[in-house]
């Protein structure tokens, strides 16, 4: 008795064969991206980054991404309001909640910024999903030699 395999096209998944003598499916081995397993995610160390709660109100931080410098003022560290400028949708300070980092999936660290995670920046019901970061850096006057411009008021 000889059985006929079949080789299923799952994108993203390894082949699978089914046996046309038992017409099951087979188990399948599911592969997903580390960051997108829960189990990961919570026993991520979290190191590499700060949480936004932590900060004291009017502290700043220049955070890189791949694409933008952002300038942010902390406003209410416990609810993550800050004053956001940078990127292409941020030009000025705006009045902003930053939400959290996430790797662009269902998953978000609440209140932080990480480095090698995307910042997610909520403007009224928009979400604005940034580029990797690459550095954050806590500024203050002694560190930061950038030329100033005036605080929002």
């Amino acid at each position: 008795m000889t059985s006929r395999r079949y080789n299923l096209d799952m994108s993203r998944h390894e082949s699978h064969i089914l046996d046309q003598s038992t017409a099951r499916p087979p188990r399948s081995r599911h592969y997903c991206p580390a960051g997108a397993d829960l189990d990961t995610w919570s026993k991520h160390e979290w190191e590499n980054g700060l949480q936004i709660d932590s900060l004291q109100e009017l502290d700043e931080l220049s955070v890189r991404t791949l694409n933008s410098v952002y300038d942010i003022i902390v406003i209410k560290p416990r609810t993550a309001e800050v004053l956001v400028r940078g990127g292409k949708f941020f030009p000025e300070y705006t009045t902003a909640i930053l939400a959290g980092a996430s790797l662009g999936g269902s998953f978000l660290k609440m209140r932080g910024v990480y480095v090698g995670f995307r910042m997610e920046i909520h403007m009224g019901l928009e979400a604005i999903i940034t580029s990797d970061v690459q550095s954050i850096a806590v500024v203050t006057e002694e560190s930061d030699n950038r030329p100033r411009s005036p605080r929002p008021s």
